[in-house]
């Protein structure tokens, strides 16, 4: 006998099918629910058109009109770094500013349904940042209305001897982001919510500090990969052949801390030799400082930098390599790690922040933090191996695959948060647990 479907009440201010990150997480994550669930998204009118250009019924979502308060977060969040690039920590804390007007305008227009049990569960998909309190936590708590926060995710502290990298992206309010926890709402939103979701084991530590706040936390990794994007995600079951030099590809902006620069100082020796060729996609500020590096390094025309490609047609250039490295010092999530996985390229990544926990040991390599100068050799490491075993390469690529069609596509990522709704509504008894990170599933499971 099947289980009924629950009524959930979806709320992520930032769900847009036609930007990236968080909002396309958004816009993902509610509409795979739609397959474990009767749901009902509520989020900002600024979202509105590019969700109806992507056929969205409109049935389906209801918009809260908080334009004034977000551009105001914006404008002073661009005012204090000094430019249009507005740093993560910096608009995230205006942010936090503005999303409480957000759940106002949701309570007016949702609050009577609410009080009468018109739905079984509030869930809260964005935002994703852990230092966002909630106005609706009490209030529901108030009328016994299950609420789900997450997946939360941020807050990975800059690695030792990257103080310069930190500066350039001038990230000036991390230094005092603890502070955080001060703010009003914090402590009552997070014992309030029956579960909180969260995507990485930093912030599992963070949040979970408590055994009250430990019993109702549940690991789940914000990212996903749709399967759509991916026709049949098909595997090269066969190494590059020998006469051919293999690819390895970085996706990324070009910023100091993505780390595209030591990736190719990693891979020059390789390069030179005629067994590696590199495809560094992307555009950025450092375009410029990595043309210089190459043509110092005497690699024109065996390192590629393509600039920006459109999504569409990423996936297609990405299964031209067979290796995915990534030697960024700074990620939340890592959702291109996802993506390059998903197309059977074995990924080399930091063993530091969300991508590690992205990476299986059977499926690719993470590489020790360290200085600058002790990553480029412990990637020139892994790289020098993996070329001398070109069939390990597919190998791990054929598991990452696996792994990410087994954990990481968003249906899957359906299933499991219905494994927390049935949860928080006493259909289990346990809490979901999937591993901390996700255990690794083997090829044909």
């Amino acid at each position: 006998m099947s289980r009924p479907r629950p009524k959930v009440l979806l709320v992520a201010e930032a769900a847009n099918p036609e930007l990236t990150s968080v909002a396309l997480i958004g816009h993902s994550f509610s509409q795979a629910l739609q397959e474990v669930a009767e749901v009902h998204l509520v989020t900002e009118l600024r979202n509105e058109e590019s969700l109806r250009k992507a056929g969205v019924p409109w049935e389906f979502f209801t918009t809260v009109d908080n334009r004034k308060a977000q551009g105001l977060a914006f404008d002073l969040a661009k005012r204090l770094r000094g430019g249009n690039n507005v740093g993560w920590t910096t608009y995230s804390a205006l942010s936090n500013l503005a999303y409480p007007f957000f759940e106002k305008g949701l309570w007016k227009q949702f609050g009577p349904r609410l009080k009468q049990n018109e739905f079984d569960v509030v869930h809260r998909i964005t935002p994703l940042s852990p230092t966002s309190s909630s106005w609706l936590a009490p209030r529901l708590a108030k009328y016994g209305i299950p609420y789900v926060i997450g997946p939360l995710n941020g807050g990975v502290p800059w690695p030792e001897g990257f103080g310069d990298v930190r500066r350039k992206e001038k990230e000036w309010l991390s230094y005092v982001r603890p502070l955080y926890k001060l703010a009003p709402g914090i402590r009552s939103t997070r014992h309030k919510a029956d579960a909180l979701v969260l995507a990485s084991q930093h912030t599992y530590g963070e949040v979970a500090c408590c055994p009250k706040l430990e019993s109702k936390a549940v690991y789940l990794p914000e990212n996903a990969i749709d399967p759509e994007r991916f026709p049949g995600m098909r595997f090269r079951p066969y190494p590059q052949p020998k006469d051919q030099p293999i690819r390895a590809a970085f996706v990324g902006r070009l910023v100091p801390y993505k780390g595209a620069d030591m990736l190719i100082e990693a891979a020059a020796p390789f390069i030179r030799e005629g067994g590696l060729v590199l495809d560094i996609i992307g555009d950025g500020e450092q375009m410029p400082e990595l043309k210089a590096l190459v043509e110092k390094l005497a690699l024109e025309g065996r390192v590629e930098l393509p600039g920006w490609i459109e999504h569409s047609q990423l996936h297609s250039r990405l299964s031209l390599s067979q290796v995915f490295a990534f030697p960024s010092v700074r990620e939340f999530g890592g959702g291109v790690v996802l993506e390059a996985m998903a197309l059977g390229l074995a990924p080399i990544v930091m063993d530091y922040g969300g991508p590690a926990e992205l990476v299986p040991e059977e499926c690719g390599s993470r590489v020790e933090m360290g200085s600058r100068e002790e990553i480029i050799e412990r990637f020139r490491e892994v790289l020098g191996d993996w070329l001398q075993d070109r069939d390990e390469i597919a190998r791990r690529g054929a598991r990452a695959q696996s792994f990410v069609k087994a954990r990481f596509t968003w249906p899957a990522k359906a299933r499991q948060m219905r494994e927390v709704y049935d949860w928080v509504l006493g259909e289990r008894e346990e809490k979901p647990d999937w591993g901390r990170p996700f255990n690794f599933v083997s090829p044909g499971h």
